[in-house]
């Protein structure tokens, strides 16, 4: 079969697949969820099996360390996606919600319901557990799941792709309701973004020359960020020990995610007394230092190995990598313009003890998340309480931030009467 007609097959099977799953009630839709939870424990030894597979091939293949964490799997989180799957059938069920339901002076009620998009094609890069996490989402949100995930993952996806079958098929949902697709050739990507009939809207995740191709070429609505140069601002009234233990969080738990900060601003007035402590730590953990001119002397006073020039081009970077970027500002106004500037518009965080500067952060940053004291490393849907996430989003249009269940869904309006007619 050809890759266009092998892909409108698929398209089809999800569109019919799509109805099934919007009428399912919400046990139906547990069930589901629990069985798959329940296969993936079972099965545990043989996903990771799988995933070393596709590890030994993606370094036979000189993948970069990065892609390779991305890619990895073990028995935490395997752990981890059945534990997505119950959090996610534990949250209340959006589908069917309605709101804001008004009585209008002709006697009639007028309000909003919450519907499925209906087919949500996801196209990823390395990242297994998104297979676990993007099926359950698409399913307890009421739509279908067309899953492109990367050839390096190949057999960790079609691994986990056969315990989500079994779960769709022990609660008498349609296999088709969610399917991973089985060939690495690239043009199903172009099919897939152009199957305005069949597909209502697409979530590509990977790098940046991933989603600009996608956003560039697709035909169907688009959910996307491009890439994440996440700051942390350390304010003159921060808490510096605090700084010393949340800036180690932000750029050292994992390099290779979205949310790990990437820049680091440091106000003027607590630059000599903040960042040698921080400078230090980051030495400690083999992190290069990419500084202006201010933070590279006084980073080299204090005897910090690891630093280098910045240049321009630095203030922009997602390095994925341990490597960070770090500027000395003149203060809050400082570091907004440079966030709003140099941002990508994912996650910025400030670190202050003064109630005023943290709620002009929260207002003056134009990020899908900002936060006050705490690691950008929490901007992820299952942190945030949505059972895991399907993306995040830097548009702000539709869905923003981590998307979860509610940002599956679209409202439509209803009028509720009883013999009502219109004078």
């Amino acid at each position: 079969m050809d890759i266009k007609t092998y892909m409108q097959t698929l398209g089809r099977q999800a569109r019919d697949a799509s109805r099934a799953v919007a009428r399912a009630d919400t046990n139906q839709k547990n069930q589901a969820l629990l069985a798959m939870a329940a296969a993936i424990e079972r099965d545990a030894a043989e996903l990771l099996a799988a995933n070393a597979l596709d590890m030994d091939a993606a370094r036979a293949r000189g993948l970069e360390a990065a892609l390779l964490d991305r890619l990895a799997l073990n028995e935490n989180t395997v752990a981890g996606m059945a534990e997505g799957l119950r959090q996610i059938a534990a949250l209340p069920d959006p589908v069917g919600e309605m709101d804001d339901l008004k009585f209008r002076p002709s006697g009639i009620q007028v309000g909003k319901m919450r519907v499925p998009l209906g087919v949500i094609g996801i196209i990823y890069e390395a990242r297994p557990n998104v297979t676990a996490d993007a099926a359950g989402l698409c399913l307890k949100s009421g739509n279908a799941a067309i899953l492109r995930g990367g050839s390096e993952a190949l057999q960790s996806n079609q691994a986990i792709a056969a315990c989500v079958r079994e779960g769709l098929a022990a609660a008498g949902l349609p296999e088709a309701a969610v399917q991973v697709i089985e060939t690495t050739d690239r043009a199903a990507v172009g099919e897939l973004i152009t199957m305005k009939d069949y597909v209502d809207v697409i979530v590509p995740r990977g790098g940046k020359g991933l989603i600009e191709r996608i956003s560039g070429e697709a035909r169907v609505p688009v959910i996307k960020h491009l890439h994440g140069n996440c700051h942390v601002y350390i304010d003159d009234r921060a808490d510096l020990a605090k700084a010393v233990k949340i800036v180690e969080n932000a750029k050292t738990q994992r390099y290779g995610t979205c949310n790990t900060t990437e820049s680091l601003l440091v106000a003027r007035a607590v630059a000599a007394t903040a960042l040698p402590g921080i400078g230090a730590m980051l030495a400690g953990k083999n992190v290069e230092m990419r500084c202006c001119p201010d933070a590279l002397a006084i980073l080299q006073g204090a005897g910090v190995t690891g630093l280098k020039q910045a240049v321009e081009a630095d203030w922009d970077e997602e390095y994925l990598a341990p490597i960070i970027a770090i500027k000395v500002v003149d203060g809050l106004d400082a570091a907004v313009h440079h966030i709003n500037t140099h941002g990508s518009h994912h996650t910025d965080a400030i670190l202050t003890e003064d109630y005023g500067r943290a709620r002009r952060f929260l207002r003056e940053v134009d990020s899908a998340s900002v936060m006050v004291n705490a690691s950008t490393r929490f901007a992820d849907g299952f942190e945030y309480g949505l059972g895991a996430e399907i993306g995040i989003s830097t548009d702000k249009i539709h869905a923003r931030g981590p998307v979860g269940l509610e940002g599956l869904t679209s409202q439509k309006w209803v009028v509720l009467g009883d013999g009502h007619v219109r004078g």
